[in-house]
Parts: structure tokens; C-alpha cells; sequence
């Protein structure tokens, strides 16, 4: 976690795990110096379905993070991410032309590219069945959305021109391209981006937090616990 002495915010209380929702807040976390402790959240073990956790995030889904500064707590990472972003003035631009241009490509994310690519990694790799309609449905529109943020960025360092919480948010999922059945060879901007941002120290900071974390191999209850989404009863 970041203690530097030139944090850029009072605190914030981060409740984690290394997902791509979670990376998202994490690398947002290292980039901007924010003073923050992390409190992991074992989806694995079912955390998030605890009332401790229902309190900060409704929806039974991390990460989640409460502003000490504020005593307020937000859920959902695109929320996150604005708040953050808003408090610190950091990886949002501060005029209306460019403020649009990143949000409208966090809310594709957050709207579009995060839901499909999790589909399609779930469809493709852990469904009980094989489901040919589904891994077909889902693998064309993960293609169709490569190829718009492939188009995207053919003449451009970063998504919204400047880095930017656009990029934090839909790096962490296209990095799992392999799992969603993806050859970046087909998409060479994309490849160029996800190998500027990954070289980014606080990425790599971000990354290396959660693997401090991570269990070295998931056990059959993590794997009910993640896959099975069962509804939790009250």
C-alpha cells in the first residue's frame, strides 16, 4: 500500500481483491500517491456476501472503498474510479472537451467491454458445459469491441489521448486476452498499448499487490464460490 508522505488524499479504505474490477482501483491507487490500506476481500470465500461488506457495496460485488476524509463509502469500480479522479484532479482532464472524451470511453468499458470479456472468459474456460452458442456469441462481440478499441487507438499513445482513468479502467481486462480467446496480432495497436500501460511503475506496483494476496491455486470452494454465483438468501 502507498504511505508517501505526499499522498494526495487524507485516506481511503480499500476493499480488494485481484480481480479487474479490483486492478482498476488499484492502479488508480499507486498512480496517483493516495494514502490507502487494503482490507482483501476473498470472493473465493464468499466475503462479499458478509453484512459487513453489504454495508459498503449493495450489490455484493468489490471493490468497494470508503473516503475517511468524507466517511462515505462507493461501490462499483467506474464510481470509484470518477470519485477518486474528481478528488485528487488527477487522470481526468479539467475541460469539458476532454472530461467527455474519457468518460464516454469509461462508461464503454464499464457498460460493455468489462460485462462481454467476463462472459466470454467465463463461457470459454469455466462453464460446468460446454455452451457452443454462448462461447460463439460472446467471442464475436469480444473480437467487435478489440476492434473498436483497436481502431481507437491507432493514432494514440492512450485511449482518451492523455492517460487516463480510461485507460486504468479497460486495461486490466483486455490483459487477459489469452483467456477470452484473443490473438493480439489481429489488433497491433491495442498490443502496443497494453504493453505501455503495463510498464507503467504503478501498474506494476498495483499488480504486484495483488499477487501478495492471490491464493497460490484455487481450491474447490473458490471455485464454487466464483463460478457457481449462487444467490445468497437474506
Amino acid at each position: 500500500m502507498n504511505t508517501a508522505a505526499n499522498a494526495t488524499a487524507a485516506g481511503v479504505d480499500f476493499y480488494y481483491w485481484p480481480t479487474p474490477n479490483g486492478q482498476k482501483v488499484a492502479i488508480f491507487l499507486e498512480e496517483a500517491l493516495v494514502n490507502y490500506r487494503v482490507h482483501p476481500v476473498d470472493i473465493g470465500k464468499g466475503v462479499q456476501f458478509t453484512p459487513e461488506f453489504e454495508k459498503l457495496s449493495p450489490n455484493n460485488r468489490m471493490p468497494a472503498i470508503v473516503d475517511r476524509e468524507l466517511d462515505v463509502s462507493i461501490f462499483e469500480s467506474g464510481a470509484i474510479l470518477l470519485h477518486l479522479a474528481e478528488k485528487t484532479r488527477r487522470f481526468i482532464p479539467t475541460n469539458p472537451q476532454g472530461r467527455v472524451e474519457v468518460l464516454q470511453w469509461l462508461f464503454w468499458q464499464v457498460a460493455g467491454l468489462g460485462p462481454i470479456l467476463g462472459q466470454t472468459v467465463f463461457f470459454r474456460n469455466y462453464a460446468p458445459e460446454a455452451q457452443p452458442l454462448a462461447i460463439d456469441r460472446f467471442s464475436k462481440e469480444a473480437k467487435r469491441l478489440y476492434a473498436v478499441l483497436n481502431k481507437r487507438l491507432a493514432d494514440r499513445e492512450y485511449i482518451a489521448n492523455e492517460y487516463s482513468i480510461a485507460d486504468m479502467a479497460a486495461f486490466p481486462w483486455a490483459l487477459q486476452y489469452a483467456a477470452q480467446g484473443i490473438a493480439l496480432d489481429e489488433f497491433p495497436h491495442v498490443a502496443r498499448w497494453l504493453d505501455r500501460v503495463g510498464n507503467r511503475p504503478a501498474v506494476k506496483r498495483a499488480y504486484a499487490l495483488g499477487e501478495e494476496i492471490r491464493p497460490s491455486q484455487l481450491t474447490d470452494e473458490h471455485r464454487k464460490q466464483l463460478y457457481g454465483q449462487q444467490t445468497q438468501k437474506a
